[in-house]
C-alpha cells in the first residue's frame, strides 16, 4: 500500500482525529437523545433496545464492506462518506412525527439508526486504519498514537452524551437534531477542504471482496475477545443502567424528568470521558513503552481476567436490595467507574494489538473484520440489555455482563497459545 502523494504524517493525523472527534460528538448526542426521548414516551426496555439493533447490524455489514471500499477508493473517501451519511441520518430523524404511533416510530427510528450505524463504522475504520499507516515506527509510537486517538474520541463522545441530554431538556428533540445536522455539515465542508489529498489507504486492483476474513489466527482470536468485551459493556450500558437511573432519579413530574435527563446524561458522559482518558493513558498504565508484542499480549490477557468479577459483584449488590436504595445507587456508580477503568485498558490494548497483528498490505480489511466483531458484540449486548432487564431487572442485566466478560477472557487466553 502506498500513498498517492507525499503526506505530512502529523498534519494527516490531526485532520483525521478532528474529523473523528466531530463525528463521535454527534454520535454520542444522538444516542442519548433517542434513548431519553423514547423512554420519556413510555417505551419498554425491549422497545428501546430495538431502536438500536439495526444500528449494530449495520455496523457488522459496514465493517465487511468498508475495508474493501477503503482499499478501492482510499481512506479519505470513506471518512467523507461516513460524515455525509450521519448528516443524512440526522435530517431524516428530524422528520419523525409523534402522530405516527409506537410501531411506526420504532421502525422509522430503527431505519435511521441503521444509516447512522453505517456512518459510524465508515468513520471508525477509516480513522483507525490511517493511524497504522501514519504512526512512527518503533519505541511504542503506534500504541501511543492509537491510544491518543481512541481515548480522545471517547472523551468527545462522552461530551456528546451530556450534550444530547442537555439539548433534549433545553431545546427539545427536533431543534436538537436539526442543530446537530447543521454543525456537522460545516465540519464536513472543513474536512473536505483541509484533509490532505494524499492520505494513504488505496490498494491495488488485485485486492478482492472475498478476502474479508483475516488469514492471521491472532486477528481472529482477538476479534472474538473484542466481541464479548463490548457485549459485556453494552449489556448494561445501552438500556439497563440509563433506564434504572432515570426511574430512580425522577419523581415523575415534568421538572423531575428534565432533571433526570441531566443527571443520567451527566453520568453517562462522565463514564465515557473517564473511559477515554484511561484509554489515552493505557500505554503508561501498562508500561508498554519499548515492550515486545508478546509482553503486551500477556497484559491483555491479565486485564481481561480483572474485568470479570466486577459486574458479578454489582449484580449481587442489586439482587440483595428490594427496590431503589441510595447506597445501591452510590455502589453502582462507583462499581461502574471501576468497570470503566478496567474496560478502557482492555479496549486500548485491543486497539493496539489489532494494528500490531494486522498486515499493512491489507490493514483496512483486518481492521474492518475486527470492528465487525466489535459491532457484533454491541448488537448482542444491545439485544441482551433490553431482554435481561425486562426479564430479571438490573441484577440479571449485570450478571449477563459478567458472563460476557468471562467469555472475552477465555477468548483472550487463546492468544497466549498463539504467541
Amino acid at each position: 500500500m502506498t500513498a498517492t502523494s507525499p503526506v505530512n504524517p502529523l498534519r494527516a493525523y490531526a485532520a483525521v482525529t478532528a474529523a473523528y472527534w466531530a463525528f463521535m460528538l454527534s454520535d454520542g448526542a444522538l444516542r442519548m437523545l433517542v434513548l431519553l426521548h423514547f423512554n420519556g414516551l413510555g417505551f419498554s426496555p425491549i422497545q428501546l433496545a430495538w431502536l438500536f439493533l439495526l444500528y449494530e447490524v449495520a455496523g457488522i455489514v459496514t465493517n465487511l464492506g468498508a475495508g474493501w471500499l477503503a482499499a478501492r477508493f482510499g481512506l479519505a473517501s470513506t471518512l467523507h462518506g461516513g460524515l455525509a451519511l450521519q448528516i443524512a441520518a440526522l435530517v431524516a430523524l428530524a422528520q419523525l412525527d409523534p402522530a405516527w404511533g409506537g410501531t411506526a416510530s420504532v421502525v422509522f427510528v430503527m431505519a435511521v439508526q441503521g444509516v447512522s450505524g453505517v456512518a459510524k463504522d465508515l468513520a471508525k475504520m477509516s480513522s483507525k486504519s490511517a493511524v497504522k499507516l501514519l504512526a512512527p515506527a518503533g519505541d511504542g509510537g503506534l500504541f501511543r498514537w492509537v491510544a491518543y486517538l481512541t481515548g480522545s474520541k471517547n472523551a468527545v463522545k462522552g461530551t456528546g452524551f451530556f450534550l444530547g441530554a442537555a439539548l433534549l431538556g433545553l431545546a427539545g428533540f427536533k431543534v436538537a437534531v436539526w442543530g446537530m445536522a447543521a454543525v456537522l455539515a460545516l465540519i464536513l465542508a472543513a474536512v473536505v477542504l483541509f484533509l490532505p489529498a494524499g492520505l494513504p489507504g488505496r490498494m491495488t486492483s488485485e485486492d478482492s471482496w472475498s478476502g474479508w476474513r483475516s488469514k492471521d489466527v491472532r486477528v481472529n482470536r482477538l476479534s472474538l475477545a473484542r466481541l464479548f468485551l463490548f457485549g459485556a459493556r453494552d449489556v448494561w450500558f445501552v438500556v439497563g443502567i440509563p433506564v434504572y437511573f432515570q426511574a430512580v432519579l425522577s419523581d415523575g413530574s415534568p421538572a423531575g424528568r428534565r432533571e433526570a435527563f441531566f443527571l443520567v446524561g451527566g453520568f453517562m458522559a462522565l463514564w465515557i470521558i473517564a473511559y477515554g482518558a484511561v484509554q489515552a493513558l493505557a500505554p503508561r498504565i501498562l508500561g508498554a513503552r519499548g515492550q515486545p508484542e508478546d509482553a503486551i499480549t500477556n497484559r491483555a490477557i491479565l486485564w481481561a481476567g480483572l474485568l470479570v468479577p466486577i459486574p458479578f459483584t454489582l449484580a449481587l449488590a442489586a439482587w440483595t436490595v428490594d427496590g431503589p436504595a441510595p447506597w445501591l445507587t452510590v455502589t453502582l456508580i462507583a462499581g461502574l467507574l471501576v468497570f470503566g477503568f478496567v474496560f478502557a485498558v482492555n479496549s486500548s490494548v485491543h486497539s493496539y494489538l489489532i494494528l500490531a497483528f494486522g498486515d499493512a498490505a491489507r490493514i483496512t480489511r483486518d481492521v474492518g473484520f475486527y470492528y465487525m466483531a466489535n459491532a457484533a458484540g454491541r448488537l448482542l449486548g444491545t439485544l441482551l440489555s433490553g431482554l435481561s432487564f425486562q426479564l430479571g431487572g438490573l441484577p440479571l442485566c449485570l450478571a449477563t455482563a459478567g458472563a460476557m466478560a468471562g467469555l472475552s477472557w477465555l477468548a483472550a487466553l487463546r492468544l497466549r497459545l498463539l504467541a
